[in-house]
């Protein structure tokens, strides 16, 4: 059976193995690479003929997250920069503000990781730095829409969150966006977090990453980053020092200059005016012109965060009629994002910021762009306007300059070729709100306090600018500007370091105790032995900060041994003591010549003796005002009393003058009886407002209880009137009571009257129940009346129920 079995089987032939999908579509990869890159090697198309983005050698996912995020065109940048970023090559990018230089770094990443097949397991394979968080943020976000299509793993590090949190995902970041000092804080403290297999490395705004604010951060980075790799520098104005470049470790790179064949580094669509209006002015013009553009969108720079506090706060109370922001660097990160967020989405608004914002950010239709205080160099002005005008969209931009600013500040801009034009501001728009800030900063002292942090912060950044030629300090109306900040006076400011006066403190200085004339250098100083001990007291009477010790030290080493020396021992003092002259002592020792040499006397200065002038301290005494007012006899406070005559108001009577008015018991007496009769008056007065006070409560309380009858029975009948037309219930009012007045009575029945219990936090069932029944039975109280009554027990017998009720 087996064998016939066998014998019918028909041989059948040899089926192929089916090849599995995964490497089928793995093979399509391979070759879509493959071909990918010859396209990128073949690629080398002029800028001009090249103007969107579907004719460059780009993978699927890029394209298709470039055309659902509606990005078509290519702009000069983008055109000039992506295929020589396809390519692998570094560049240096220079264009205007606004042209687009986001996408010119970002899809050269994204191709270059999807090309190297990148994956979560290979590690960090792009880093792009930016100095701000704003510009941070926006990379990220644009690095979201156009890489959707993608499984890279992208990570933003820019500080606020914990670092912690921060740590546990860097590990899987394939492209990182970062401000340099969070990126350096988490390459020296994070555990785990490799750069070895970095492939291409990003500074956005790098003019500014490598000035001298980030360089320590920069080159501290360079350190950890492997030199094999592509590197891409993108700014509105670039650097291209050999130091700078060197420090980066560029390769051969290739220069994009997009804004040199242009007349100027601004957009043409950019209308840009400057006012001349002095320091003191600028709040006021700052004001009219918000209050001219209340229908705008307008951002507002200042050299300082306490000053935008200062403004906002201030044009916060004035209330301009246009919703105000700030932004500052000092700011927590969620109140950044948050304050960004909203002025991105409004139509209208004010926002008042530093040069936090002053870079790469993209803030949608701004209308004017105002910068109340002058930027510190060109650079600095062209990444300032550069936020309206954006994507050839129409933008103004207006700068305040101080007359001492107007003609250096000019000049640079002319060496810049940035066309801008003078206008002046019509005199119908301008108002003055001084008074106003005045008067809010003397209500107000935490106003009053950021004026004086105001003020100062903007001093010293006028101070520390290098080009002097535009910022002179000694050219400004300081003590104007503090009165348009609503400051009594100038504050004073110290612009030198503390580090600079310790080391002037600290400073060895010779001393004065020696035995030998040659000890003494030709200054009067002492000559430092060798190998002498010094203590810290023999320092610290050295110091001439220390005027009192020295003094002393002085003459108890100088005259003391002189006196030693001398014959006369008796004649010279150990210490010399000051006397006082006064009245006919002074004019004695005038005489007689006993003031020592050098004494000034000066006369007419309005008190009552010469002023004496034999030390320093009595020199500076000339300069104070209020010292010499109280020289002057003129700082007494005097007021006066109810007859108008003025005297002294703590001042204590001579002896005589106080026995004129008679003994002290007897003035007591006096005293205390003209108080008492005042007490007496006054508690009269509080007696009679009390009665007032309790017949009007009462009677409230009689009409309340009248209505509530009314309401409950449908009415009460009246009691008639008498013949002679007199009111039954005044006639009833009018009769004694028990022997008492009515007022009487109504104070025991006030007396008598139980107190309000307090109120509890919860109540049981019962308590309900009785207060249920103690408001019914309270309510709708009616008195029956048979007949109307007639004679006067009828009117006695109804008030004795209405009182007992």
């Amino acid at each position: 059976m087996a064998a016939a079995r066998t014998s019918n089987r028909v041989p059948q032939k040899q089926q192929k193995p089916k090849e599995n999908p995964k490497s089928l579509k793995r093979k399509r990869d391979q070759e879509d690479l493959v071909k990918l890159q010859n396209a990128v090697n073949e690629f080398d198309p002029k800028p001009e003929d090249n103007t969107k983005f579907s004719t460059l050698p780009i993978s699927k996912p890029t394209a298709s997250g470039l055309e659902a995020s509606h990005f078509q065109n290519l702009t000069d940048v983008q055109a000039r920069a992506i295929p020589l970023g396809l390519k692998g090559r570094d560049i240096l990018g220079a264009a205007k503000t606004g042209s687009g230089k986001t996408l010119a770094f970002l899809v050269p990443v994204l191709e270059k990781l999807y090309r190297a097949q990148w994956t979560e397991y290979d590690g960090l394979g792009a880093l792009i730095i930016s100095p701000t968080r704003e510009l941070a943020v926006q990379i990220f976000e644009v690095l979201r829409k156009i890489g959707r299509h993608h499984t890279f793993s992208a990570g933003l590090v820019i500080g606020g969150k914990s670092l912690r949190e921060e740590a546990e995902r860097l590990a899987r970041m394939n492209i990182l966006v970062c401000t340099p000092g969070r990126l350096l804080q988490h390459l020296d403290q994070t555990a785990g977090f490799e750069v070895d297999n970095l492939q291409i490395l990003v500074l956005d705004e790098a003019d500014r990453i490598m000035d001298m604010g980030f360089q320590s951060a920069v080159d501290a980075l360079v350190e950890h980053l492997p030199k094999s790799r592509q590197t891409m520098l993108f700014s509105a104005t670039q650097s291209k020092k050999v130091s700078d470049l060197a420090r980066l470790s560029l390769k051969d790179p290739e220069y994009v200059a997009v804004h040199e064949a242009a007349a100027a580094a601004t957009p043409t669509t950019l209308t840009q005016h400057y006012l001349v209006t002095s320091l003191p002015d600028k709040m006021d013009t700052l004001y009219g012109f918000i209050k001219a553009n209340i229908k705008s969108k307008l951002i507002v720079f200042l050299s300082s965060g306490k000053q935008v506090r200062f403004v906002y706060e201030s044009f916060r109370h004035l209330q301009p009629g246009i919703p105000l922001l700030h932004l500052h660097g000092r700011q927590k990160q969620t109140a950044r994002m948050e304050i960004t967020s909203r002025f991105a989405a409004s139509k209208n608004a004010c926002l008042f910021a530093t040069d936090v914002v002053a870079r790469g950010v993209d803030f949608p239709a701004v209308d004017w762009v105002v910068q109340m205080d002058c930027p510190e160099d060109t650079d600095t002005y062209i990444h300032r306007v550069g936020r309206t005008a954006r994507y050839e969209r129409d933008g103004k931009a207006v700068l305040f300059l101080d007359p001492s600013e107007e003609e250096g500040m000019l000049k640079r801009l002319e060496q810049r070729k940035v066309p801008i034009h003078k206008v002046n501001v019509r005199e119908k728009k301008k108002q003055s709100v001084k008074n106003m800030i005045q008067d809010m900063c003397f209500k107000n002292p935490d106003l009053k306090y950021l004026g004086q942090k105001a003020f100062i912060s903007y001093t010293r950044s006028i101070h520390l600018q290098k080009d002097k030629e535009i910022f002179n300090l000694k050219k400004l109306d300081l003590d104007a500007y503090a009165a348009s900040l609503g400051l009594p006076g100038a504050p004073q400011i110290r612009f030198q370091k503390g580090e600079d006066i310790k080391k002037i403190k600290n400073a060895p200085r010779a001393g004065q105790s020696s035995d030998s004339e040659s000890d003494f250098d030709e200054n009067g100083k002492r000559r430092k032995k060798k190998d002498e001990v010094r203590t810290k007291y023999d320092r610290m009477f050295e110091r001439t900060n220390q005027d009192v010790l020295t003094n002393h030290y002085t003459k108890m080493i100088g005259e003391g041994e002189e006196a030693a020396g001398s014959e006369d021992d008796d004649d010279q003092d150990f210490l010399s003591v000051k006397r006082v002259l006064k009245g006919d002592d002074f004019d004695d020792a005038q005489k007689n010549s006993e003031l020592a040499p050098g004494t000034k006397i000066i006369t007419g200065l309005g008190g009552e003796e010469p002023f004496v002038v034999d030390s320093k301290r009595r020199e500076k005494l000339l300069k104070s005002k209020k010292k010499m007012l109280k020289f002057k006899g003129k700082g007494d406070k005097i007021v006066f009393d109810d007859d108008g005559t003025a005297h002294h108001p703590y001042r204590i009577k001579d002896e005589d003058d106080f026995m004129q008015d008679g003994s002290a018991e007897a003035q007591r007496l006096k005293f205390v009886e003209s108080e008492a009769a005042k007490v007496k008056e006054v508690d009269l007065d509080d007696k009679q407002l009390a009665k007032d006070r309790r017949r009007e409560k009462k009677e409230k309380r009689k009409a309340r209880e009248a209505m509530e009858n009314e309401e409950a029975v449908g009415g009460v009948p009246s009691l008639p009137a008498p013949a002679d037309g007199e009111d039954p219930l005044a006639f009833l009012a009018s009769l004694p009571m028990a022997g008492k007045d009515r007022d009487s009575g109504s104070e025991a029945e006030e007396e008598r009257r139980p107190t309000k219990k307090a109120k509890k936090w919860f109540q049981d069932d019962s308590e309900d129940e009785r207060q249920k029944a103690k408001s019914k039975k309270g309510k709708g109280k009616v008195i029956e009346v048979s007949e109307a009554p007639d004679t006067l027990e009828d009117y006695e017998a109804l008030a004795t129920g209405l009182l007992d009720d």
